[in-house]
């Protein structure tokens, strides 16, 4: 029998603009050019340079990468690569033309615009989809993986403009085997979304992330998150113990069904809770099509077209077009900076310096 065959070429990106900058790491937008003028539009997660000097953050980054590189759903946002450059390292994954979720309602609220309640179940819906699929995933051998995302949150949230709803950022999960953590020890995540498990220092499981997915919904169908407090310390204390309310009281536009689901998900009993998202999901389901005819990606796609009316309709970007283009070869030897650059002398700051 002929062994594998190794194919090897080049990767090559320009990197056009900067998308998004989060608290370890920044996002831009790229063009990935292969040969014969291809050119695929996609995005580049690069670790920001002080976390790049400590090993616990680079062996998580590349753990990252690995765990979500078998993810392939349609509610997860895929990773195409893992690059090596410069002495640091970037991840390659599907480019949204959307916005986080975080956006969305700000958007929302900006413009005194209330979310229709199928709509607002639909995104958490698709976001439990994401999950289940991310909590049964196995290794090659057929061993469950344990994956926990451990920070769902309206900025791990993508829509895009045609509707779909991605679950994004695994960069603080759990699973087996791929990434390490001190569950027990030190908490991670975004306070007022963490599950009362979490909060209070102990070991997650599933549950956990239908615990976040719920204060997601309730916010949504809300306008408020009723667990963030002035600080994070106080946050994660009202994840604890504060009394979740009656949000059917709230808005009265939350049907006595929906408020029995959210009810259940913000069970702080781990055995009154939603066992698995697939349970939370069927719910949601059942609540927004057990009638007929209920919201599809193209509803939610027309509604958030109509509130991004300027960016859904912007033309791609392109590097050609914005002049402030970086090149990266993926794999392959890079210019030594200057001793002493003005901006840094890693990735991060030489691709900032390009592009902001």
């Amino acid at each position: 029998m002929p062994g594998p065959t190794t194919i090897t070429g080049d990767l090559r990106y320009e990197v056009v603009r900067q998308i998004y900058e989060g608290g370890m790491g920044i996002v831009y937008e790229a063009q990935q050019i292969g040969t014969r003028g291809f050119v695929k539009r996609v995005a580049i997660k690069v670790i920001r340079e002080r976390y790049a000097a400590q090993p616990e953050f680079i062996e998580n980054f590349i753990g990252e990468a690995k765990l979500v590189a078998d993810l392939i759903h349609t509610n997860i946002v895929q990773t195409y690569h893992l690059g090596d450059i410069g002495g640091g390292c970037f991840i390659c994954m599907e480019l949204i033309r959307g916005v986080n979720l975080e956006q969305f309602a700000q958007r929302l609220a900006e413009g005194g615009r209330k979310l229709p309640v199928e709509l607002a179940v639909f995104i958490v819906s698709r976001i439990a989809r994401g999950l289940s699929y991310a909590h049964a995933k196995t290794d090659c051998d057929g061993h469950l993986l344990g994956i926990v995302h451990r920070d769902i949150s309206p900025k791990n949230i993508m829509i895009a403009f045609e509707g779909d709803v991605k679950v994004t950022d695994f960069g603080i999960a759990k699973a087996k085997g791929l990434l390490k953590d001190k569950e027990g020890e030190e908490v991670a995540g975004k306070p007022e979304y963490m599950s009362p498990e979490q909060a209070d220092f102990m070991v997650t499981d599933k549950r956990s992330d239908i615990f976040s997915a719920g204060i997601v919904l309730a916010q949504l169908l809300t306008g408020e998150n009723v667990f963030k407090g002035a600080s994070p310390e106080e946050s994660r204390q009202r994840v604890i113990c504060h009394p979740v309310p009656d949000f059917t009281r709230i808005n009265p536009e939350i049907e006595p069904k929906l408020g029995q689901i959210l009810q259940r998900s913000l069970s702080r009993d781990l055995a009154g809770r939603y066992q698995s998202a697939d349970e939370l999901l069927y719910e949601l389901e059942h609540f927004i099509y057990h009638r007929g005819y209920g919201p599809t990606n193209e509803t939610l796609g027309k509604f958030i077209r109509e509130l991004f009316k300027e960016e859904a309709a912007a033309p791609a970007a392109s590097a050609s077009s914005r002049g402030q283009t970086t090149r990266m070869a993926s794999h392959a030897p890079e210019p030594a900076p200057p001793a002493a650059s003005k901006r840094g002398a890693g990735l991060f700051d030489r691709l900032k310096a390009k592009i902001s």
